[in-house]
Parts: C-alpha cells; structure tokens; sequence
C-alpha cells in the first residue's frame, strides 16, 4: 500500500514537472516570436522592444529616403536603444494614397501632393491637425523646371518654347502622379503670368490654350515622375517637365542633362503625415512620430539637399541659396486660388485639363 502510494505521489511530482516546463517553453516561443507574454515576463521595457514601420511614399522621394532612413535609424538607437526596421513601398502618389485608403497598413507617408493626404484626412486614417506645424506640414520643397539632352540643342529656354513644332514633350499622367499635377499646374499658371504681363489680367483662357499648346507636343505621360524619368533616360522625347531635384539626382549620378529653369514656374511643396489609424493600432505610434520629426532636422534636410530638393529649413534654404537660386516670376499654389480650387478648375470630371485632353 506505501508502495503505491510513493508511485502515485512521483507519478503527480512528474505530471507537474511536465506541466511547468510546457508552460515555460510556451512562454519563451511567445517572446521569441514576437507575441505577448503576460506583464512581467521580460525585461526588456516596453518602450525599447523593436519595432516595424510601414512606410509609403511617393516615388520620388526614394533616393533621398534610402540615406535618411539609416540615419534615423542610428540616431534612434542612440537616443532610447531601440531598433526600427522600415517596410518600404514607393509609388506614384495618387495610387499610394489610395492604396493607404484600400488598407495598405502604411504607419506614415510622403506624399507629392497636400491633396493626397486631405483623402486620407477624409477616409479618417490622419488627423485634421496634421499641417498645423511650422511648414504646414509640408518635408521637401522644389520647382518645376524643364530637363533637355546634353548641350539643349534644341534651344528650350521657357514653357513656352515646348509649343513649337517637332518638340516632343514628356511628363507623367496627374490622373496617378501628383509630380504630373505640379507640373500641369507649372504650365497653366504660367499661361497666366503670361497672360496677366501682356494685359493686366488672369486669362484662364489663355492659360487653358497655353496648356493645349504644350500638349499638343506630349510624346509619353507616365504614371510617375520617376517612370517618365525613366523613359526620358531610355531616350524618349526632347524636354522633360519635372522636379529640379529629380534632374539634379540624375546628374549627380553621372547622366548628362542641361536643366533649364523657366523664369516663371511654380514652387512645389511635398508633405508629411503619420497615418494616425495604423500607427496607434500597430503600437508604433512613438517611433512613427519621432521619424516625422527627424525629417526636419538639419542632418536629414541635407540628405534631402543632397538628392535635389530645397531645404523647408529657412535657415539651411539661405545657406543653399547660390545653389538654389528663385525663379524671378515663381508663384506659389496660392496663386492658382489653393489647391481646392485647382482641383475644381484643373482636374475635375469637367475641369480645364479633361477639356485639353478631350480636345475641347
């Protein structure tokens, strides 16, 4: 009778034995996996475990972004010991907006166009309040400027000059790239510099024939300002619109190019935004605003320098001015009536671009 009872008594003892060292090792695949473990089951603090950003943004900024990420990343480990890693994606940004509205779970965004992140403001990803900091929410700036093979020999001086016979014209499609609609914007404001010069007036008539003109010319319009980049390098047409930074990161690289900077063209603005949504539901709400702020600091605005775009750091856009030079008749978005107003006037279902391609 002793006998079975000791058997039965180390038959439980082994049972429990059993049993803790299942839990235990449930516990340690939790935490190696990346799950949760019940508070307290490491030591790690919460604020330094690593973690993943999702990052979408317009095509554009990739080159730039490929320096900047790594230097967040260094100065972020250096300041609370965590380690982020970036899930990237890079698209016109018309389709990265509505990609983040379809679920694409993007933590933050650069985008080329304010409009794009007012969809998102609308499809109640971001905050209202996203472009009430001191660049209104606007990362990068540029201009729109004309890109012409080695020598110009052509002679391109200004927009007007891509209304001449034989001048074969590319820039990307603003049906998907928000690089297209600042260089639509360009071209048509410019019709009204000219316009306002010779008569004292805005002409949205003239502008609007100035815009046909131009597009008569149109030998490609691809989805993205980096995929008519692309097919201009593959030796597509004769002058490109485009962003200066984008010409300017070319040349660094090595092609050659002339860029030419039409005395009036329009300042493009390119904001920021944590998508508020996905961050705070994936637990990366921190890092996610701590990225944003590390993209106005003077480390990353050089980065960003150095790949073509003007600084939104006034002091560093003064330090940069040789090499960045205004346009004399450079006009904002402002001057179009704000972006509300270029969307009814420019792109809506019966706006002033869908009259020009429909030849009306």
């Amino acid at each position: 009778m002793k006998r079975d009872n000791r058997t039965r008594a180390i038959g439980r003892t082994a049972l429990y034995s059993a049993l803790i060292t299942a839990t235990l090792a449930l516990v340690l695949s939790a935490c190696g996996s990346g799950g949760q473990a019940e508070p307290g089951a490491s030591d790690v603090p919460a604020e330094a475990r690593d973690v993943t950003l999702v990052l979408g943004a317009y095509s554009v900024a990739k080159d730039a972004l490929q320096e900047i990420i790594p230097a967040f990343n260094a100065y972020w480990k250096r300041e609370t010991g965590q380690t982020v890693a970036f899930q990237e994606s890079y698209e016109a940004s018309g389709t990265q907006a509505r990609s983040i509205i379809g679920g694409f779970d993007a933590d933050v965004t650069l985008l080329a166009l304010e409009g794009d992140v007012d969809k998102l403001v609308g499809a109640g990803l971001v905050s209202p309040e996203w472009n009430k900091d001191r660049t209104n929410g606007m990362i990068t700036r540029s201009i729109v400027v004309l890109g012409t093979r080695a020598g110009n020999p052509l002679g391109i001086r200004d927009f007007e000059d891509l209304t001449k016979p034989g001048v074969k014209v590319l820039y990307p499609n603003p049906k998907t790239s928000g690089g297209a609609q600042w260089d639509i914007n360009a071209i048509y404001g410019a019709g009204l510099k000219k316009a306002e010069l010779a008569n004292g007036t805005k002409d949205e008539a003239a502008a609007k024939q100035f815009l046909v003109d131009v597009h008569r010319n149109i030998e490609s319009m691809d989805k993205s300002g980096r995929a008519s980049m692309a097919a201009f390098e593959y030796g597509v047409g004769d002058v490109i619109v485009t962003y200066e930074n984008e010409l300017l990161a070319r040349i660094a690289q090595g092609v050659e190019y002339d860029v030419v900077v039409p005395p009036s063209t329009i300042l493009i603005e390119n904001p920021v935004a944590v998508i508020d949504r996905n961050a705070d539901r994936h637990g990366v709400r921190k890092a996610a605003d701590a990225f944003v702020e590390f993209l106005y600091s003077d480390e990353a605005q050089r980065l960003f320098a150095k790949h073509g775009f003007r600084p939104v750091n006034e002091a560093l856009a003064e330090e940069m001015a040789d090499r960045y030079p205004q346009p004399p008749e450079m006009f904002t978005i402002d001057y179009l009536g704000g972006w509300d107003e270029v969307r009814n006037t420019l792109y809506a279902k019966r706006g002033i671009w869908y009259q020009v391609l429909a030849g009306q």
